[in-house]
C-alpha cells in the first residue's frame, strides 16, 4: 500500500498548539514535512506554552509563530517567515477557531461578529496571505463542521460561520484549480478536545445519542482525514467537504 510522504513539503496550521490542530501538525511532521504551529498570542502566554511543547513534541522540523487570524498584516509576516525558514509553503491548514454558544434570542451582535471574525473572515486573510507564496501543487483544508449541516442549538454565529467555510472552498476550488492547488474542506463532529469538552455534560450526552459509531472523534481521526487531503492520494480531490462525524446526520 502506498505510504503518504510529505518529505520537503512544508505544511502551516492555524490554531494548532492544541486539538485538532495539534493532531495535525503531528500527522503532516510524521508524514515527514516541515510544521508551522501557529497560535493566537494570548495575554496570559497560555498559548504560546502550549505551542512551544508541541514544537518540542515534533522536534526537527517544526516552529511556532503567533499570528492573530484576524490580523491580515500578521498573516503576511507569518507566511514569509515560513518561507525564510524552510523555503517553500505547500500545505495550508485553516483550523483556527473559537465558540461563542448563546440562543439567538439571547445573542449579542459582539458574539456574533468575534465568531465571523475568526471562523470565516480569518480563514478568508489566511488563504489571502497565503495565495502568493503556496506552491503549484499545493493544497488548502479548511476545517468546517457538522453544525453547519445540522444547524446546532445555539450556535447561529458558529454554524453560519462554518457554512460560509464550506461555500468559501468550493468557490477557491475553481479559482485556484488553474494553479493546480486543490482546496477542500473537513467538517467533523463532535471531538473530544478542550473545545469539545467544554460542552455542557447534559447536551455531550444528548449529542452522543444521535452518533451511530456510539462515541465522539479523537483528535487524531480527523487529523489523519486532513493528511489524506494533503496528499498526493488526493490529487484528484478538490471542491469537497469529508464529513467525519461517526455517521451522525440528523
Amino acid at each position: 500500500m502506498k505510504k503518504i510522504d510529505l518529505t520537503g513539503k512544508t505544511a502551516l496550521i492555524t490554531g494548532a498548539s492544541q486539538g485538532i490542530g495539534l493532531a495535525t501538525a503531528q500527522s503532516l511532521h510524521g508524514a515527514g514535512a516541515n510544521v508551522v504551529v501557529n497560535y493566537f498570542a494570548d495575554p496570559d502566554g497560555h498559548n504560546q506554552n502550549l505551542a512551544d511543547q508541541a514544537v518540542a513534541g515534533l522536534g526537527d522540523r517544526a516552529i511556532a509563530i503567533a499570528a492573530d487570524v484576524r490580523q491580515p498584516d500578521q498573516l503576511s509576516q507569518m507566511m514569509e517567515t515560513t518561507v525564510g525558514t524552510f523555503g517553500t509553503l505547500e500545505i495550508l491548514v485553516n483550523n483556527a477557531g473559537i465558540l461563542r454558544d448563546r440562543s439567538f434570542k439571547k445573542m449579542s451582535l459582539q458574539e456574533w461578529q468575534d465568531v465571523m471574525d475568526t471562523n470565516l473572515t480569518g480563514v478568508f486573510n489566511s488563504c489571502k496571505a497565503a495565495i502568493g507564496s503556496l506552491q503549484a501543487g499545493g493544497a488548502i483544508v479548511n476545517i468546517a463542521s457538522l453544525s453547519a449541516v445540522t444547524g446546532f442549538f445555539g450556535q447561529a454565529n458558529y454554524a453560519s460561520a462554518k457554512a460560509g467555510v464550506m461555500t468559501l472552498t468550493k468557490v477557491l476550488s475553481k479559482e485556484l484549480a488553474r494553479n493546480n492547488i486543490r482546496v477542500n474542506a473537513v467538517a467533523p463532529g463532535v471531538v473530544d478536545t478542550e473545545m469539545g469538552k467544554s460542552i455542557p455534560e447534559d447536551n455531550r450526552k444528548a449529542m452522543l445519542s444521535h452518533v451511530p459509531l456510539g462515541r465522539f472523534a479523537e483528535p487524531r481521526e480527523i487529523s489523519e482525514v486532513v493528511l489524506f487531503l494533503c496528499s498526493d492520494m488526493a490529487s484528484y480531490v478538490t471542491g469537497q467537504t469529508l464529513h467525519v462525524n461517526g455517521g451522525w446526520w440528523g
